[in-house]
């Protein structure tokens, strides 16, 4: 028997000693620059769990989805580029206005984003708690959902392919 969520999992793992790789080479460079993080650098393992899980969990539904529906692949790179529009990568989501921060906190990557910018510069904008945790809420929710599809469906994974 192989377990055929290694086959997910493997690309998740693969990004994460490339994170960690950059990681390090963040940390010369900061050394080198001589910027000091502050304390919140300690919290950066929990965000970094927490993009693990999100990616684990989108990365299960995409497996899943994609050796299921054949055409879902090309649905994809679609998927990814409007992740990247809605996530906080280009702008803080300080802008976004207080009414709607819960809402725009669902996107389960505003707290991943949101809370390496906290933890690695600190600065004025303070990290919102609530929309933290509605995020880790919804990276949970992707997870256990991501799992239980996954092996719901991987029996029939052999007939399909």
């Amino acid at each position: 028997y192989f377990p055929r969520v290694i086959v997910p999992a493997s690309a998740v793992v693969v990004s994460f000693v490339d994170f960690v790789i950059s990681a390090v080479m963040l940390g010369g460079f900061m050394a080198w620059y001589r910027v000091l993080p502050d304390w919140r650098i300690v919290t950066l393992p929990l965000f970094t769990l927490i993009a693990f899980a999100a990616a684990m969990g989108a990365g299960l539904w995409l497996a899943a989805l994609t050796v299921k529906y054949r055409d879902f692949r090309y649905v994809v790179p679609f998927i990814v580029q409007f992740g990247l529009y809605i996530s906080p990568v280009g702008f803080t989501s300080s802008i976004v206005p207080l009414n709607w921060r819960l809402l725009y906190s669902m996107n389960p990557m505003v707290a991943v984003i949101d809370g390496f910018r906290w933890a690695l510069f600190g600065g004025k904008p303070d990290l919102y708690w609530p929309g933290l945790l509605v995020s880790s809420g919804v990276v949970l929710a992707l997870l256990v959902s991501s799992v239980w599809y996954f092996r719901r469906v991987e029996r029939t994974f052999a007939d399909v392919i």
